[in-house]
């Protein structure tokens, strides 16, 4: 067998779609490329599991790649719905009893992993149309813990939490049946 790299193994493709870009130009369409590409690796690392995306990383973490996929959809409804366009947003997932219900409660039942996507995708279209529609990168929302900041901040802080987590979701699926890549 010829050497290949470790993403064509699992994308099966020479060149990643997710990673074709302009390395120049407008910062927010560049910005916005770049959370696009992090989001839909998670969708990749997800991809064809349903059952097992409940397994856990390694015991006693409750790590899983249903747990991420809560996760991150609590983290888009925070800082687009609730800090960015003030809306009344509470978490789906975590509670003030258990923060980590979006990891505690990732349980592949039936109906629940479908429930998973269908809330993780409306808040990305929440968040997508949140951000094309903003005047500028310098738009304000209001969080609690730091106070006032940027569509700027946010889209990066976006980047940061989904390639983090992106890194668990690589591990745990070639846990789960061997599949590599970036």
């Amino acid at each position: 067998m010829t050497s290949r790299r470790r993403a064509a193994f699992f994308t099966g493709e020479e060149n990643d779609p997710r990673y074709i870009t302009d390395t120049t130009g407008d910062e927010r369409a560049m910005l916005v490329t770049f959370l696009r590409s992090q989001r839909a690796t998670l969708e990749l690392k997800c991809s064809g599991l349903e059952g097992e995306l409940d397994q856990r990383s390694v015991a006693p973490s409750a790590l899983s790649l249903l747990g991420l996929v809560r996760h991150l959809t609590d983290v888009e409804r925070r800082w687009f719905r609730k800090d960015m366009a003030g809306e009344d947003a509470p978490p789906l997932y975590a509670t003030p009893d258990n923060p980590d219900q979006d990891f505690d409660g990732a349980l592949a039942e039936p109906g629940a992993v479908a429930a998973a996507w269908a809330a993780w995708r409306a808040e990305v279209e929440f968040a997508e149309k949140f951000v094309e529609e903003a005047a500028d990168l310098d738009v304000e929302g209001e969080d609690a813990w730091l106070g006032a900041v940027s569509l700027r901040w946010v889209l990066l802080h976006m980047v940061e939490e989904y390639a983090r987590h992106n890194g668990h979701a690589d591990l745990i699926r070639e846990r789960i049946d061997g599949s590599v890549g970036l």
